[in-house]
């Protein structure tokens, strides 16, 4: 049996003397079992024939680990030739049953049952053979139980080192697995503060850059317009800040690892859609609001979904779209929330639209994709379309974040 590779933080170390102590171990009992006197049928030395095939499995044997079957054949053989010879070959069993154990311990069950089946009458067969005198002898049945029991011992050896194999592969896999979830939750985490992050600044920095135009095209000429605009950006400013703070609390509370301290700020949902919807308003886009059916029976998750939704929507049409006028339509249906926002735009600014429409609408694919819903945006005749489908069903409170 070969030692198992030790090999990685499973592996089990095995220490074993080297090959050629066993070979050698083993050369010695066949000698002296071929030299020591046999009871009732001594062994005859005068004869060179029967010395050297008492002898040869001795030097057969060291090749079993490359040629199992052969060596086995080969000593049943020396056996056979034995006991035409008349001599009883003690040495020769002992061979041909380290022989089976070789065989049994380096094939299939399947083929060291066939082998057994073959060995064990062959050597009954041949100590009859060697004038033992009567196929009931105990001398008989001592051969075949030593083969027998050189194959069960091979197999069983077998099995165990297969079934610590199999132990050891189920230990690396399962030490991957982990690995791999670990890395699918640090991902996942990352994406997650990433639509955070952009939720949070990608709205105020638009505010503050349209209020920043409008306060240097107005300076001179309408004062109070500019004192209006910096007035938006201060407000969109501190929000940012807001936010921005909230989300590094929450990273710093997750990292301590404190159950008390890592609980995530709240999302805003539609709770707070009017206060959305103000802001933007008071930047200058005129929205319009319909909601149909009972939005109180919308779970939290998609409520805040909904939410990101129609800020996503209102923040591209605030900074890409044309009028200044956006309208949101929040429909509470019996089987999905639909969540649409529209707004105009000129008819050369589609494929503009589309293509400023990134990060944003991304991160909001997979805020939907994670309570099984649909997201659809492209043109219309005439405006720009974003609509979110919502299945309304049992969501973890996770979901939305």
């Amino acid at each position: 049996m070969r030692p198992m590779e030790s090999d990685g933080p499973w592996a089990i170390p095995h220490r074993h003397p080297p090959a050629w102590v066993g070979d050698l171990v083993a050369a010695a009992l066949i000698v002296v079992a071929a030299l020591v006197p046999f009871p009732a049928h001594e062994f005859r030395p005068d004869s060179p024939l029967v010395v050297v095939v008492a002898l040869l499995p001795a030097v057969l044997l060291p090749l079993r680990r490359r040629w199992p079957l052969s060596v086995l054949v080969a000593c049943l053989g020396c056996y056979g030739i034995a006991a035409l010879l008349g001599t009883i070959a003690p040495g020769i069993v002992l061979a041909a049953a380290i022989a089976m154990f070789g065989v049994a311990n380096r094939s299939t069950r399947r083929r060291t049952l066939i082998t057994m089946a073959v060995a064990v009458p062959g050597i009954v067969l041949l100590s009859v053979l060697a004038a033992i005198g009567d196929v009931f002898d105990p001398r008989t049945f001592q051969f075949a139980f030593v083969m027998a029991f050189a194959a069960a011992a091979g197999d069983a050896t077998r099995s165990r080192r297969e079934y610590i194999s199999e132990m050891t592969e189920r230990a690396l896999r399962a030490e991957k697995t982990r690995e791999a979830e670990a890395q699918r939750q640090i991902t996942e985490e990352r994406l997650r503060i990433a639509r955070d992050l952009h939720d949070a600044v990608a709205h105020q920095i638009s505010v503050i850059s349209l209020n920043a135009g409008v306060a240097s095209t107005s300076l001179e000429t309408r004062p109070e317009k500019t004192r209006e605009a910096l007035a938006n950006i201060r407000s969109a400013s501190r929000s940012v800040l807001a936010e921005i703070g909230d989300l590094l609390e929450m990273l710093r509370a997750d990292e301590g690892g404190d159950d008390e301290t890592s609980v995530r700020p709240p999302q805003p949902g539609l709770e707070r859609l009017d206060d959305l919807v103000a802001r933007f308003q008071e930047t200058g886009l005129e929205v319009g609001v319909r909601r149909e059916g009972d939005l109180t029976v919308v779970p939290t998750p998609l409520q805040r979904i909904a939410y990101r939704v129609v800020q996503e929507g209102l923040t591209n049409a605030h900074k890409h779209g044309a009028l200044h006028r956006a309208h949101v339509l929040l429909e509470a249906a019996p089987e999905a929330m639909l969540v649409v926002v529209t707004n105009p735009i000129r008819d050369d600014q589609p494929r503009e639209f589309e293509a400023r429409s990134g990060h944003g609408l991304t991160g909001l694919r997979e805020r939907v994709a994670a309570v099984r819903g649909s997201v659809q945006a492209g043109s219309t005749p005439g405006g720009y379309r974003l609509a979110a489908s919502l299945p309304l069903a049992k969501h973890p409170e996770d979901g939305a974040e």
